[in-house]
């Protein structure tokens, strides 16, 4: 079983004999490209390379046409983080951190390594999962409190408290060296989930003793093997599942793309009153800088002018 391309894809299949299915989403050089950009702290990279694998395998499991997000708020070092992806596979994300708050933590750890769990992290907050599919239809959103070490964990919490969905997770998030020696982020993300179950009692025993097969066959990949970059997502699929007829389907890919523009900036400020255009003015000019991508957007007296009486 081979695959042209190893990295940037979510890749769906099936194991037929016990109705689940799943998705095992690999990220190389989108994710490399979202996590430099900002230059985070090596413990948030590595969260919100969890967060940004883990919406890519969510998203797939819904069938929409818009954009998924997953939100944490919490009162940690990382106030705030947002990771979406389009149906199309553009997907982004970031993080806001206090940097007080998280250089207390690191003197506190006396030098010792930081761990990347969510009580340290994140703290006392929310988890969201939000689709959106655009004017004229309603918003799903789904709410739960933070709770569990890892943000997989806390994935897992939501699906057992709002959806009442068994699925099971594994993700990874690491530096890995490319050909040239340099450490780049890779992630990978495996998710399997129970189809409804069948109204025979005989075949629904065969298929919870499956969906436990199945789980403790997820939970021996380790993390080298979900972002090993030698491995392609179809051989790493075969070796965990191939006595039990696992099914490939067409891999999506995804791509590190934002969706901010000028457009979009000026709609947000038009909406805003002259007050606070003028409080954002430094020097005549208002600079707006995109939180997911960092590119700015900038403009002079005559065009806040225009903004204002628009």
């Amino acid at each position: 079983m081979q695959s042209d391309n190893p990295d940037d894809l979510a890749q769906p299949f099936q194991i037929d004999p016990f109705q689940l299915r799943g998705r095992l989403v690999r990220l190389g050089p989108a994710l490399d490209a979202i996590l430099t950009r900002h230059d985070y702290p090596e413990p948030v990279a590595r969260l919100l390379g969890e967060a940004i694998a883990l919406t890519a395998a969510l998203a797939r499991a819904l069938k929409y046409k818009g954009v998924f997000t997953l939100q944490t708020k919490g009162d940690g070092p990382v106030r705030l983080m947002v990771a979406d992806i389009t149906t199309a596979g553009a997907i982004r994300g970031y993080a806001q951190v206090d940097e007080e708050k998280l250089a207390r933590m690191t003197a506190a750890a006396a030098g010792q390594p930081i761990g990347g769990s969510v009580s340290r992290l994140l703290g006392a907050g929310y988890l969201a999962l939000t689709v959106d599919q655009g004017e004229h239809t309603d918003r799903y959103q789904g709410i739960v409190e933070l709770q569990g070490a890892t943000l997989g964990e806390c994935v897992h919490h939501y699906f057992h408290q709002s959806e009442q969905v068994e699925a099971g997770l594994k993700v990874a998030v690491a530096r890995v060296p490319d050909a040239a020696g340099v450490p780049r982020w890779r992630a990978g993300c495996l998710m399997i989930e129970r189809l409804p179950e069948e109204e025979n009692a005989a075949r629904r025993d065969a298929e919870d003793e499956g969906w436990r097969r199945a789980v403790i066959l997820m939970s021996s990949s380790t993390s080298s093997e979900l972002v090993d970059p030698a491995l392609t997502a179809h051989a790493l699929l075969f070796r965990l599942f191939h006595e039990d007829s696992v099914r490939v389907y067409r891999p999506r890919p995804i791509v590190a793309l934002c969706r901010c523009s000028r457009e979009r900036v000026e709609r947000m400020l038009r909406g805003m009153p002259t007050d606070d255009l003028d409080e954002m003015k430094v020097d005549g000019r208002i600079v707006v800088t995109c939180e997911f991508c960092s590119r700015q957007y900038a403009f002079d007296e005559p065009e806040i002018a225009a903004l204002a009486t628009g």
